[in-house]
């Protein structure tokens, strides 16, 4: 199952692993990145949108061949 914050960043699946994290920063509000605190949380959110993009771009691959 894919993430629906995932989703909601409007990516096709052959999008490169840079734009999904310029869409992911882009979806966060501009406090959220002021905020030193929240740094670790910020990276996971990044990984975790990569790890889902990673998951599409593998299902649209074996659905294709």
């Amino acid at each position: 199952m894919t993430d629906p914050t995932y989703l909601s960043l409007g990516l096709p699946p052959t999008a490169s692993p840079l734009a999904v994290v310029r869409a992911a920063v882009r979806a966060l509000h501009p406090d959220t990145r002021a905020v030193c605190g929240l740094r670790t949380a910020r990276k996971r959110f990044y990984r975790q949108m990569l790890c889902a993009h990673a998951a599409r771009k593998a299902a649209n691959d074996t659905s294709i061949g």
